[in-house]
């Protein structure tokens, strides 16, 4: 079969030919480069301006939303700790636990994790150290570590923030009666595990923490407070409370009665087991 197309040795380009064909191929060669880079470009998300540290955080949490935020690796904050040089009270022996403060911090290109940590725990120290908390903690017989201690309690086992009063007085009503806390929050912590209901078997891990076993407060604060449980802890709710126990959403039962908390908890294990059935039903199709 013939065709019209000319062999290869037959073919000639003219110089203005020569100059197209390699101006075109000089384009066609940018646009391939060019391409990719716009889609990088675009899928690429930009660096967040702000990390927002919330209420009832623990350092563990600050330091892996650090490490995300500005793309370290994982541990890299922590670690970081001994040449971040924190201004933390004595009794904090180096731990900032309670003192990483909930607030939003602007981040610049330079930031790095100690760089955060000194200015989360600078935030604190002005919230703390100030006469309010001072005060407040000196009128409960405490010093400031131990009112954010107090507060960083309060924090995880209050449901709303109309209860943190009442949970604070709770605490402080167990402690001059030289009753153990018995708070959840506290064996969580030892267990590193997220706030929840403890078993039986939890309130027997052998921790400083476990107020179960324990008495006193735990040995450093278990959570990083807010301004809420911090006013909570210098200025309990007055009453007689012992016991408190949440039987559904927005309603805790607050009582000195042992015997009342008893039928509290009986009611608020029926509402468990209720709500536990009505999510185990398959869906209607």
């Amino acid at each position: 079969m013939q065709t019209n197309t000319p062999s290869r040795k037959s073919i000639r380009l003219t110089r203005r030919g020569r100059f197209a064909l390699a101006t075109l191929g000089a384009v066609v060669a940018g646009t391939a480069v060019a391409v990719p880079l716009l889609i990088m470009n675009g899928d690429e998300e930009p660096r967040p301006t702000t990390l927002v540290v919330p209420a009832g955080w623990r350092a563990s949490q600050v330091y892996a939303a650090i490490d995300k935020t500005l793309e370290l690796p994982a541990g890299t904050t922590k670690k970081s700790l001994a040449k971040a040089d924190l201004k933390l009270p004595n009794e904090a022996d180096g731990n900032p636990e309670g003192y990483l403060f909930p607030a939003t911090y602007p981040l610049a290109d330079n930031t790095t994790p100690q760089k955060l940590l000194a200015r989360m725990v600078e935030t604190a120290n002005k919230e703390f150290n100030g006469a309010p908390v001072a005060a407040g903690a000196q009128r409960n017989a405490m010093n400031v570590y131990q009112a954010v201690t107090v507060a960083s309690i309060v924090q995880a086992e209050a449901a709303t923030r109309a209860d943190m009063g009442k949970v604070a007085r709770v605490i402080f009503n167990r402690l001059e009666r030289g009753m153990p806390l018995q708070m959840d929050s506290t064996v969580g912590y030892a267990l590193n595990r997220a706030a929840g209901r403890a078993t039986r078997a939890d309130t027997e891990v052998d921790s400083p923490y476990n107020s179960y076993r324990r008495m006193g407060l735990p040995p450093t604060p278990i959570a990083n407070p807010g301004e809420d449980a911090v006013r909570a802890a210098i200025t309990p709710a007055p009453g007689d409370w012992l016991y408190f126990v949440t039987v559904r959403p927005g309603d805790t039962r607050f009582t000195a009665d042992f015997a009342q908390h008893q039928r509290d908890v009986a009611e608020a294990e029926a509402e468990r087991r209720k709500s536990a059935e009505k999510s185990a039903r398959p869906s209607p199709a």
